[in-house]
């Protein structure tokens, strides 16, 4: 088992306390191990109660791809069409969808338990607290991915930053998508990468880092098109040791060790440990047992999920490294002679790679998902040095990645062919891992590129959980978002 799993399926599997929660709402308790009287005294106690928001985590990204994925043009539902993924893909999600609500949940949990660390580590005498800074630095590094990931998907959020009531949850406004990053996302990012730690070892490997916070920061500062701001901070991480694997396959190898130079943040799953594994796996192969049989796959109904397009396809030069195990093989795969076995004529053709891995029980997969890697800094920083001006050295970035891929480099042309062959470059490199919708839209992408799957223009943010909506009752502080009543 590896390093931060462990304290999280050890923690998780002894805590259930969730008293004095709102169930229409959001939860306002932590989970921990001992009673809230109790808590917040000792490190170890701190720890606890940050695993908690690490489950949120968990239970959240194993859907995180119906949103940054099939929402794009590289992922497609080609056989279920009555599944929240379906719904995705074809731009027809109604705001009552359960998807929304349970996703809505996991963010609001994550952040109340961060608040909670926040609020309650200031009441405790510093000298006995040795890793106090670290444990502010990570509750500000989840609650701000919590926040970036919601006004991504939502738009304008309440915005809780300590701990509320029952009867003020009913009262909170949803916020505009600036104040958020303002007063949260970046605040919190620029604090916890001066609290966290450069590395870690032993069982706390996997939470995050300095790095994983000035990664996170550029991404931001990009999504924001603050790209002088993005240059500076993803010059920063390049400086902190991280390095790409030689070889790309490697990335999505789970018999090795996860934690590599290219490793900056998952979120850590692990098989065998009574619901800490991940849905990846089961989900997304194709629903043929003579190729589950080869993987070493069990547990059955496998869902036929996120099956790569035809676009992204054709996009793969034949050459391209990345290719077989980011899209696999048309129609099939090669067994353990090199004869092609075709796939039944009633399961999705297409499929990627990236998640297979033995499974002994049905979506209880080993296999991470990759919220940063350094694949994924050195094109943002690519992309930001171009819209500063700054070709040459953005070419020199963007070939690092091409290099390993196998692939020729690029030389220097217009600032505009430059930015396309950078967003090329991040749809062959981080296909499957959640970028590509949400790089369509902060771009300007998405209405052009999706019109023709049935995007309309408000479409570049999800319903709000009509839930919720009915929750507040008052329009006027939590409307809906437009086009979705």
């Amino acid at each position: 088992m590896t390093k931060i799993k462990k304290i999280i399926s050890a923690v998780v599997l002894s805590s259930l306390m969730t008293a004095s929660c709102n169930k229409d709402f959001i939860e306002l308790t932590p989970i921990s191990t001992v009673s809230v009287d109790q808590l917040y005294k000792t490190d170890n106690d701190f720890r606890d109660a940050l695993t908690g928001a690490y489950r949120s985590l968990q239970n959240q990204y194993q859907n995180f791809w119906i949103f940054g994925d099939v929402r794009g043009d590289d992922s497609e539902q080609q056989v279920v069409k009555n599944d929240p993924w379906y719904f995705s893909d074809t731009f027809t999600i109604n705001n009552d969808l359960a998807l929304l609500s349970t996703t809505w949940s996991n963010y609001y949990q994550l952040i109340t338990r961060a608040n909670n660390v926040i609020a309650k580590i200031e009441e405790v005498d510093a000298s006995t607290l040795p890793n106090k800074n670290r444990h502010i630095g990570e509750a500000k590094f989840l609650r701000a991915l919590a926040y970036f990931d919601l006004v991504r998907i939502y738009g304008d959020v309440p915005m809780i930053t300590g701990p509320i009531t029952t009867e003020q949850s009913y009262k909170l406004k949803r916020e505009s998508v600036a104040t958020i990053y303002n007063e949260v996302i970046l605040k919190d990012l620029l604090d916890a990468e001066i609290k966290l730690a450069a590395s870690y070892s032993g069982t706390n490997v996997g939470r995050p880092t300095i790095g994983a916070a000035k990664s996170l920061l550029g991404r931001v500062y990009l999504t924001l098109n603050d790209f002088s701001k993005a240059e500076t901070k993803l010059r920063e991480v390049t400086t902190l040791g991280y390095a790409l694997l030689p070889n790309y396959n490697d990335l999505f190898d789970y018999t090795k060790n996860e934690h590599h130079s290219e490793y900056i943040f998952d979120v850590e799953y692990e098989e065998g440990l009574g619901g800490q594994g991940s849905v990846f796996t089961s989900r997304f192969f194709p629903n043929s047992a003579a190729m589950a049989t080869f993987y070493g796959i069990r547990g059955g109904d496998l869902a036929e999920t996120n099956s790569p397009t035809e676009k992204l396809i054709s996009a793969f030069a034949a050459t391209d490294k990345r290719r077989d195990v980011s899209i696999g093989t048309k129609g099939g795969f090669y067994d353990a002679t090199g004869k092609f076995v075709a796939l039944p004529q009633a399961t999705s053709q297409t499929y990627t790679k990236k998640y297979i891995t033995p499974l002994a029980v049905q979506n209880d997969s080993r296999a991470n998902w990759k919220v940063i890697r350094y694949a994924d800094v050195v094109l943002m920083l690519a992309e930001a040095l171009n819209e500063n001006d700054k070709a040459a050295e953005a070419i020199t970035f963007l070939n690092q990645v091409r290099q390993r891929a196998g692939v020729p480099v690029y030389t220097v042309t217009t600032k505009a062919d430059i930015r396309e062959k950078i967003a090329l470059e991040r749809r062959l490199e981080l296909s499957f891992e959640g970028h590509r919708w949400f790089d369509l839209v902060r771009t300007g992408k998405a209405l052009e590129v999706m019109r023709s799957t049935g995007m309309q223009d408000f479409m570049t943010i999800f319903p709000v959980p009509l839930s919720q909506v009915q929750v507040v009752n008052d329009r006027n502080i939590f409307p809906q978002n437009p086009g979705y009543n």
